[in-house]
């Protein structure tokens, strides 16, 4: 009888102590399961480049209904990164969750300047609870250097012109430095480094920080058209750096006209003809080209014209000659004439006044001494003849 009814009896006495177990515990409080604690965020994954910062949001989840406290750490998976793990902007350690509610902290990395490129991983844990694993992207090869990059590293203009670049030097090393700025120009340039408005020979930079420098470069004044290179150094205990600077002259126009002995007066006889040799200099340090010779102002009825009329090229302190032909009016009056004449190139010109006398022919001089005689007998003959009535 024991025997056949051994199972029944037995799922009945299990029945009884597990009602037993039940009642036992129903008044007692519900104590807190293990692993109800989540840590999330919506960027497991991130791209930075070599000294950036990158922020991650990290939400700390109570998924049970008793509060938790969580300890907070980070493992930098072997990778020596500076990081901030806060919470309402100070440090944190350990949190307080309420059961069913979340808490926020942040963790900022610092990816260092000199590091490869690749993918590093570090991990933020909830101690005994949850662990989330982070990935940066690092997405170039790191430097540990001094830069000095300019904006326009390439000018031109004319001899007296100030040539003037921005530039930005960065410090992308660990430590402070202290840079000695220095530039190289050929003889007689005056080369000026400033920073914040005022002519320094040096700047000193945080780690990481930049400063905004300018370079005034200021050509001699004979200064022959040309390309000039000027090389600019930013040199500290540890590191240094240079930029190049180019300057194209392309030199200033200058032109001056004068005659051979620098006389600017003649005569010429009505009717008749001077040959005047001129004289062109190019007083710039461009070369001038294709100068054409031209009059204004001629009397009327006159001629003037240039041989050659036109000069082709000209280098910078030389000269050129050329002769102006002038021929007068026959019906000219004996007096002072102006003759302007001109020398022009497309970039300059210059202009001399000749003051050209006309004299009478000597044949109309004796004419006029003849007649002067003949009133004076004239007179002489009525005189004699009449004086004596």
């Amino acid at each position: 009888m024991l025997k056949r009814c051994g199972k029944p009896l037995a799922a009945l006495l299990v029945l009884l102590l597990s009602g037993l177990v039940w009642s036992s515990n129903a008044g007692l409080p519900k104590a807190a399961a293990a692993g109800t604690v989540e840590l999330y965020t919506p960027y497991v994954e991130l791209s930075a480049a070599p000294g950036e910062s990158v922020s991650y949001p990290v939400d700390v989840i109570n998924h049970g209904t008793a509060t938790q406290k969580v300890g907070l750490s980070f493992d930098a998976g072997g990778n020596f990164w500076k990081y901030e793990l806060t919470a309402g902007g100070r440090q944190v350690q350990q949190l307080a969750v309420k059961g069913g509610d979340t808490q926020s902290v942040n963790l900022q990395l610092e990816v260092p300047l000199k590091i490869n490129k690749g993918s590093y991983t570090f991990a933020v844990n909830a101690r005994g609870q949850d662990s989330l694993t982070l990935k940066v992207n690092v997405s170039e090869q790191g430097t540990f250097k001094t830069e000095l990059a300019v904006d326009q590293s390439n000018m031109e203009g004319h001899s007296d012109t100030t040539f003037t670049y921005s530039a930005v030097l960065r410090n992308h090393t660990a430590q402070k430095q202290s840079y000695a700025l220095a530039a190289q120009a050929a003889d007689g340039w005056d080369v000026r480094i400033k920073a914040d408005g005022n002519s320094v020979t040096s700047v000193a930079l945080e780690a990481g920080a930049e400063k905004n420098i300018s370079i005034e470069a200021k050509p001699p004044e004979q200064v022959k058209a040309g390309t000039y290179k000027i090389p600019v150094t930013a040199t500290s205990g540890s590191t240094s750096t240079q930029a190049e600077l180019e300057a194209v002259v392309t030199g200033t126009y200058g032109i001056q006209l004068s005659t051979s002995d620098n006389l600017l007066s003649t005569d010429v006889k009505a009717g008749g003809e001077r040959r005047i040799n001129l004289v062109i200099t190019n007083t710039g340090s461009a070369p001038l080209e294709d100068v054409s010779l031209t009059s204004q102002g001629t009397p009327t009825g006159w001629e003037v014209s240039f041989d050659p009329s036109t000069v082709r090229t000209i280098a910078p302190g030389e000269t050129a000659t050329t002769q102006a032909i002038i021929k007068s009016s026959g019906n000219s009056l004996p007096g002072d004439y102006v003759v302007t004449l001109s020398a022009a190139s497309a970039a300059k010109s210059a202009t001399a006044d000749m003051r050209v006398t006309v004299k009478t022919s000597v044949f109309w001089g004796w004419i006029g001494v003849l007649i002067i005689a003949a009133v004076i007998g004239g007179i002489y003959y009525l005189f004699r003849k009449f004086g004596r009535r």
